[in-house]
């Protein structure tokens, strides 16, 4: 991790964000509150691991469409920690 001053391999080689989510993959989805920013650089400085961080599209029972965000991480404890932490990260930073 960056913020201990060690390199991550899959970073370095820009490996560790990917383009799409393998199914493999643990899923997090929440209503985005703040900037996209904000909860990739989070993802960035406090986790190591492959994630995929993008728009996830669901299927609701009244046959429309539903839109969130969605962090999938391949090591499932990152998810765990993600979701403890998406309360404090994805918090509304807007002034009225």
């Amino acid at each position: 991790m960056l913020k201990y001053n060690e390199a991550n391999p899959l970073a370095v080689f820009g490996l560790r964000e990917l383009e799409f989510c393998p199914p493999h993959f643990t899923r997090v989805e929440f209503a985005l509150k703040t900037h996209e920013k904000a909860v990739s650089d989070w993802i960035w400085a406090n986790l190591s691991g492959r994630f995929y961080y993008g728009d996830w599209y669901t299927k609701t029972e009244g046959d429309s469409v539903a839109f969130q965000k969605c962090a999938a991480f391949e090591i499932a404890g990152e998810a765990s920690m993600f979701a403890l932490m998406i309360d404090q990260i994805n918090k509304h930073d807007f002034e009225f």
